[in-house]
């Protein structure tokens, strides 16, 4: 076993400080490049509205979508992917525009986990030209529970899994009402 001098320590403990220097720095030009790609979606007046909505817990349906494509850009960059069409696809997975949990009672459909994603993606045509990706992003997000709508991306199945982590995560933070 090998003793290591003050120096060789002092060196070893440096370059871990850089190494994290590194990380954080990426980080945020990270953050700075997914607002980039999303920028013209996140801000569009139709797409605010979701601002209006409540989705997970105490989560609205717009901080819900950036959630989910923050952490489809994350992956999908670290992977390779095509992270810009993931990031956009995420924020506009859920433009479906009305408070889902009282969409049953107001028009009898009791299947809006099953018929929102053909709203999203026809809410999304109207406003931006989608790439196949975003497309099949928005249109399969909800996979497994729509049977045979199996993402043809890897981005696609990659919101599958954030969207349900992301579900899970604000749904979990729900608080809880004092009694």
């Amino acid at each position: 076993m090998k003793v290591l001098t003050r120096y060789e320590m002092a060196k070893d403990t440096l370059a871990g400080f850089e190494t994290v220097k590194n990380i954080f720095e990426l980080r945020e030009a990270w953050k700075k490049d997914f607002w980039e790609c999303i920028r013209d979606v996140a801000t569009h007046p139709v797409v605010l509205r979701m601002k209006l909505y409540p989705h997970h817990g105490n989560s609205s349906c717009y901080d819900h979508c950036i959630h989910v494509a923050y952490y489809n850009y994350r992956l999908c960059r670290f992977l390779g992917l095509d992270y810009k069409s993931a990031a956009r696809g995420g924020m506009l997975h859920d433009l479906f525009l009305y408070d889902w949990h009282k969409h049953t009672k107001k028009t009898g459909d009791h299947f809006h986990g099953l018929t929102h994603p053909k709203k999203a993606l026809v809410n999304a045509r109207k406003i931006f030209d989608l790439n196949p990706t975003e497309q099949d992003i928005i249109y399969r997000h909800m996979w497994p529970v729509t049977l045979f709508r199996i993402p043809h991306t890897w981005e696609g199945f990659i919101t599958t899994l954030t969207d349900k982590y992301c579900g899970a995560c604000e749904t979990s933070r729900r608080k809880q009402c004092k009694r």
